[in-house]
């Protein structure tokens, strides 16, 4: 999994650099992006992504169970009681999902500021490509803008299927089930936020860093050395 790989440590300050050469820092600089990359766009951190969508939407599914049955024409005890069975599993399964989700934004957001740092310390082309993942980039933009889609679609559709007279026309189960379904709408929306977002940002930050020559490079560079005499 991605937050079993170990984060590269920032690059040393200009003070205390120590590489022999320009070929030791390029692969210690092509190792670390490459890590980071991995930490924020690999296929683990893919998984993990939507393994977290799907507890998110497993335990609003359990708390639906007790909407429904609030919402529904009759209370009945014995489904009023197993509704908050269900529920309070289902709790138990999103607080730990809606932590996971937030504190995955916290660690994109320290991952891109690390490899900012090791980006800006020197050009190579073949790293920089692979920084920019553009083949990566894509799914997750793809598989997000579904996800928004989603979202957007059910956001509309839930509350159009309510009647006049309160229950859901197709489904028959009161305002409960409307709840649950603008709440499943919500996840699906948060969610492919948060994967547009990553997405967008990596690659315009990737832009960022690998394009046009500055002079940022370190001053013991190959590109930086004063010329020789002839």
């Amino acid at each position: 999994m991605s937050s079993r790989i170990p984060m590269p440590p920032p690059p040393p300050p200009a003070e205390i650099r120590n590489w022999p050469d320009r070929a030791a820092r390029l692969a210690d600089r092509a190792l670390a992006l490459d890590a980071l990359g991995r930490r924020l766009l690999g296929g683990a951190r893919l998984a993990l992504f939507l393994a977290w969508f799907l507890m998110l939407q497993l335990g609003w599914g359990m708390v639906g169970v007790l909407l429904a049955s609030l919402g529904g024409p009759i209370l009945d005890p014995v489904t009023m009681l197993l509704g908050l069975i269900v529920a309070a599993l289902g709790i138990g399964v999103l607080v730990p999902a809606v932590w996971l989700t937030a504190r995955s934004v916290r660690q994109d957001r320290i991952v891109r500021e690390r490899l900012v740092q090791w980006a800006l310390l020197d050009r190579h082309g073949p790293t920089d490509a692979r920084l920019r993942a553009p083949v990566l980039s894509a799914c997750w933009m793809l598989l997000s803008a579904v996800m928004c889609g989603i979202g957007l679609w059910l956001g509309f559709a839930v509350p159009a299927g309510v009647s006049r007279e309160g229950a859901v026309s197709y489904l028959d189960g009161g305002y409960g089930l409307v709840a649950y379904g603008m709440g499943a709408a919500l996840i699906f929306w948060i969610n492919g936020l948060i994967g547009l977002t990553k997405a967008v940002s990596h690659l315009r930050l990737a832009l960022r860093v690998t394009g046009p020559v500055t002079r940022r490079q370190d001053p013991r560079s190959a590109s930086s050395e004063p010329p020789r005499p002839a």
